[in-house]
């Protein structure tokens, strides 16, 4: 991680699907005068979503969170987001350009689903320089399989303890 790089791994997780759900983001903050770089965990619980809903709102709460943080003396250069959803990193860099210019309707003319998530996630790219990975789920990846402890943890309404760095 370079000082001027923020990297974020988010899941999200529902049980039923639709039913209990959660979401999560690890946040790995730049290093602080060559020390350790910083991390900070958000998440939460929700009472009733869909697995895809849930991949969608980690990023767009971890987004949230930079946005809220974002100050003069912490700029935020560039940003990678670390997602084991195919559905997410394909819709926001892919699909979405094409559901606009079909007035949100995907390939097979149908109307888009989660599409007020997919306008606020576009809006929230709109405003940073964003790299997106694609890392396959429960393949040993540290910080991916924090990310997924934590959002089915809040799913089971029994959540982790997060690291929060303020």
């Amino acid at each position: 991680m370079t000082k001027d790089k923020i990297i974020i791994y988010t899941d999200g997780a529902a049980k039923g699907n639709p039913g209990r759900a959660g979401w999560a983001a690890v946040i790995l903050l730049p290093q602080n005068n060559g020390g350790q770089g910083r991390v900070h965990e958000i998440g939460r619980y929700i009472k009733h979503a869909t697995n895809n809903q849930m991949e969608l709102t980690a990023p767009i709460e971890a987004l949230k969170y930079l946005k809220r943080k974002n100050t003069q003396a912490t700029p935020v250069y560039n940003i990678e987001i670390v997602s084991d959803s195919k559905y997410v990193i394909l819709g926001i860099t892919e699909w979405i350009e094409n559901w606009m210019k079909n007035n949100w309707r995907n390939a097979a003319k149908k109307p888009v689903l989660n599409r007020k998530l997919w306008e606020e996630l576009y809006e929230l790219t709109r405003e940073f320089k964003i790299k997106w990975i694609y890392v396959k789920g429960h393949n040993e990846n540290k910080y991916n399989e924090r990310a997924d402890e934590i959002a089915t943890s809040f799913a089971e309404e029994e959540p982790v303890e997060l690291k929060k760095y303020k």
